[in-house]
Formats: C-alpha cells, structure tokens, sequence
C-alpha cells in the first residue's frame, strides 16, 4: 500500500525562474567563474608580483624619456603635468594587455578538455565570458593603488570619484575585449599560434593610434584621422579626464559610449562563438 502510494504520489511542482532571477543568476555565476579564474592566480604570487611590479618599471623608464622627447613643452604638448596624462595610460594598458590575452588560457583549456566540461554545467554563457574578463580587473585594481601610492609623491594627484569611475569603465571595456580573445581563441583553436599571431597584429596599432604613449598632436594627419576610428583612443581621452577629476568631460562620454559598444560587440561575437564550439 505504501509502496503504490508513493509511485501515485504528485510531484511537487517546482517553481519555474522568475525575470527577477535572471539578473541574480547572473551576477552569481559570474561570480563563481570569476573566483575559479582566479585561483591559480593567487597560488602563483611570482606572475602576481611581476604582474605588479610592471607598471611601475615602464613609468620609470619611458616616464622620463617622454618628457626628455618633448623638452620644455612637455606641459603644453601633454595638457598638463606629464605623470597626470602619462599615469591612466598605463592603467590602460595594463588592463588592454591581460583581457586581450584571455583567450590564451582558453585554449590551454580546449586542449585539456575543461572547456567541454564548463559547457555542460548550468553556467549562463555570458557568465563563461564576463567573468574571465573581470579576473583581470582584480590584479589591475591592486595595481591602480600602488601606481597611485608610488605616484603621489612626483606630483600625481588622485581624485577618489574619477579613479573609481575609470576603473569602472576599463571593467566594462575589458569585458568586450576579454569577449573578442575568447572568440578569436575559439576560431584558431586548431592553430593556436594564430591567436598570438592575430593578437600582436591588431594589439599595437591600437595603442600607438589611441595616443597612449606619445600624443598625436604633432603626428601626420593620416594618424588622427585613423584614431577618429579606435575605441581605445576614446577610452584613453575619458581616463585621463576622469583621473583628473573632470567628470563632466565630454571625452567622459565619448568614453562611455565606445566601452559600452565594446562590451556589446564582444559579448555577441563571443556567445555565438561559444555556442557554435558546443555544436
């Protein structure tokens, strides 16, 4: 009797995923790939002091030659002190090197078979992407604050609000271009020295045209009317203009709109890339 009772017995009807559970499921499974990015990150303190130590090798080395380079217009050439322009550029560049370089790990993972094994957990895809991309804003934060501290006594000057808000912005950029490695990974993934082949190719270019490490005032005409068309020139404009405070900037907008279209464009291409490799 209690054994057919129990085959008849109804089922209690789950509930089915609210909309409000979307955004929460979200957050939380970017969260988890994020800590599992991060792991081996914080059991490998060397590449995590390199990683740190960095920034500050180029700002003393390349810090001195650009002002050397421009003599006594540095000031001019560079609207202002020359560690207040020159100090955001190597945060960006910081943050473009480790999300550009996102698809690398990817394809160690396609060799191991971790990949395939992350596809068939209950992850939202955009988690996969989104939080690989933010494991490298958790480093450039650290970053940021020893940059910042070290900085401070050559004249840098912080303002909390613009910093904060530009490493906002570098997150939600790093988000598209972590988006883009992860595509190109998945493309090559028979070849993956084409990843590394690829990204060197378009990596350069980008930043000598974004105007990050020299300005491009005084550069042939061609080179302005090519950074008219880099995402990453106006990212760079909006950092500088954040981290010295001028929030209601219009290069703050211009900013915004090219990192929110990054992020939209990578997230497309790199969901349709994953879903395709899971076919």
């Amino acid at each position: 009797m209690n054994t057919l009772a129990t085959k008849t017995r109804t089922p209690t009807p789950t509930r089915p995923p609210q909309p409000e559970d979307a955004p929460r499921g979200l957050l939380r499974d970017t969260a988890i790939v994020m800590v599992r990015e991060l792991r081996p990150v914080l059991h490998d303190p060397f590449s995590l002091l390199f990683g740190m130590i960095q920034p500050l090798v180029f700002l003393a080395l390349f810090g001195p030659l650009l002002v050397g380079s421009l003599g006594g217009q540095a000031d001019g050439a560079l609207g202002g002190d020359v560690w207040q322009w020159f100090v955001p550029s190597i945060l960006v560049m910081t943050a473009l090197f480790g999300t550009s370089t996102t698809g690398s790990n990817l394809l160690y993972e396609l060799q191991t078979g971790a990949h395939e094994r992350m596809l068939v957990t209950p992850l939202s895809r955009p988690s996969l992407l989104v939080g690989r991309s933010l494991k490298e804003m958790v480093p450039l934060a650290g970053q940021a604050v020893i940059i910042v501290a070290v900085m401070t006594p050559f004249g840098f000057q912080l303002h909390p609000v613009g910093g904060l808000l530009g490493l906002a912005m570098l997150a939600v950029f790093g988000v598209g271009l972590g988006s883009l490695s992860y595509a190109l990974a998945i493309a090559v993934r028979k070849q993956d020295w084409m990843f590394w082949v690829v990204q060197q190719t378009l990596l350069f270019p980008l930043m000598i045209l974004s105007g990050m490490l020299l300005p491009l005032d005084t550069g042939p005409e061609w080179m302005r009317v090519a950074a008219r068309f880099d995402p990453l020139a106006y990212v760079v404009d909006a950092e500088r203009a954040l981290f010295a405070g001028d929030l209601t900037s219009s290069a703050v907008l211009w900013g915004w709109v090219a990192a929110l279209a990054t992020a939209a464009v990578g997230l497309t291409v790199g969901i349709r890339a994953m879903l395709r490799s899971a076919d």
